[in-house]
């Protein structure tokens, strides 16, 4: 018991040192690396004070005693004129005495969590200063659209299957909505951070978990007015495509994590194969040339509702066709899904495969097939859109891709 006492005051000592180490580096008088841990340590005991009378009173009191205290000292700073007038550091201490109260009181390690959190904000405030400024008005939008999908739609909607199939859910549909654009949004916010200065690796990886369709038309349009980019417009459209695959296993993992030791393997498979044409390309490709700076947030209303639409449709389509046609039509849906985006097929699919409806065997090769249709439908794209230096280039390494495809269908044992 003794020992566990010990034990817990060393982890709220150590959680204030972590905070007060980094208030110290960055040069706040109001309170630093001696402060912060004492804040800690009264938090700890009044955690034990109150486990032990059973006062709650004693926590609420030394709360208000924290910040009457930081009341106190920022005043007489502010006096000195020596006192940053940002209340970060107050609300600091505020969180580190909870901290403590919370390690004394059996939740150790919620406690040291939030303390890393705490030092990590702390130490962030340029990076997250730097990332608001570089939002413009569609990219809030784009966050407040975000909320609207993920924190009022989703509670809303019953948690129940309907439909003679029982496939067909609206709160795991609207989940796998809130999934894709949050994936996309997290991709499209980095892109932000890092402007113009993407590289073309950093293109093809951030256009791939964006969107890879559209960033295959997007460059296709741009070789037309840079002919001197086709290598690297190239490389782009074929890292985005091979990142789709890494979005297809992680959405996989989101959804139905046992699937992965059996759908994992072959999907991976393909997905280092078209990395190796990747690495091959990129000894060719000499420009390294930014996205478009004029790419959309992607978290649109209308289009978090198109796709929950294309996701139940597929859904619905592939149970459908497999009770009344049977395996080989399930193809014919796959790959009509997968023309234009790999999200709906996929995560459908792993739905399926996970309440049992179709095997494994059958489900990785339904998404793979999707991905080929996939695959073509860029080509006929970049045909359509593209220079002739980019269509001879494009059209070799997606062919070649899909041949790679093709043959895991036949060749991947059973």
């Amino acid at each position: 018991m003794e020992f566990e006492l010990f034990r817990d005051l060393g982890i709220a000592l150590a959680a204030g040192f972590l905070v007060g180490l980094q208030r110290e580096w960055a040069e706040k008088k109001v309170a630093g690396i001696r402060t912060f841990p004492l804040i800690t340590l009264f938090g700890a005991l009044c955690g034990i004070a109150a486990d032990r009378s059973g006062g709650l009173w004693i926590l609420a009191a030394g709360l208000l005693a924290v910040a009457l205290m930081f009341w106190v000292g920022n005043r007489i700073k502010i006096e000195e004129g020596a006192a940053d007038p940002g209340l970060t550091t107050e609300f600091a201490g505020l969180v580190m005495y909870l901290v403590g109260v919370l390690v004394m009181l059996g939740g150790a390690p919620i406690a040291v969590v939030t303390a890393g959190l705490t030092a990590v904000l702390l130490h962030w405030k340029i990076p997250l200063h730097r990332l608001a400024g570089r939002l413009g008005t569609d990219d809030f939008r784009a966050i407040i659209r975000l909320v609207i999908i993920a924190m009022i739609i989703l509670p809303l909607l019953p948690n129940r299957a309907f439909g003679p199939y029982g496939v067909l859910n609206p709160f795991k549909i609207w989940l796998m909505v809130v999934l894709i654009v949050g994936i996309s949004m997290a991709a499209y916010v980095a892109q932000r951070l890092l402007g113009r200065r993407v590289g073309t690796l950093l293109a093809g990886l951030l256009g791939g978990m964006i969107s890879s369709t559209a960033t295959t038309v997007s460059y296709a349009r741009r070789s037309r007015t840079r002919r001197g980019e086709s290598s690297a417009a190239a490389l782009v459209i074929l890292l985005a495509s091979t990142v789709v695959f890494v979005r297809v296993l992680i959405e996989i993992a989101v959804v139905a994590p046992s699937l992965l030791p059996t759908v994992g393997p072959p999907l991976g498979a393909m997905m280092l194969l078209m990395a190796a044409i990747c690495a091959v390309t990129l000894f060719a490709a000499r420009a390294s040339q930014g996205p478009p700076e004029s790419e959309k947030p992607p978290s649109d209303l209308w289009a978090a509702v198109i796709f929950g639409i294309l996701y139940a449709a597929v859904l619905f389509g592939v149970a459908a066709v497999k009770e009344n046609f049977g395996e080989p039509a399930m193809y014919i849906v796959a790959g009509l899904s997968g023309l234009t985006d790999m999200d709906a097929i996929t995560l459908s699919t792993a739905q399926l495969m996970k309440a049992q409806t179709i095997e494994t065997e059958v489900g990785w090769r339904l998404i793979l097939v999707g991905a080929i249709a996939n695959l073509a439908f860029k080509a006929a794209a970049v045909a359509a859109l593209g220079s002739r230096e980019l269509r001879i280039r494009a059209t070799l390494l997606l062919g070649l891709s899909m041949a790679c495809g093709i043959a895991l269908l036949f060749l991947w044992p059973s």
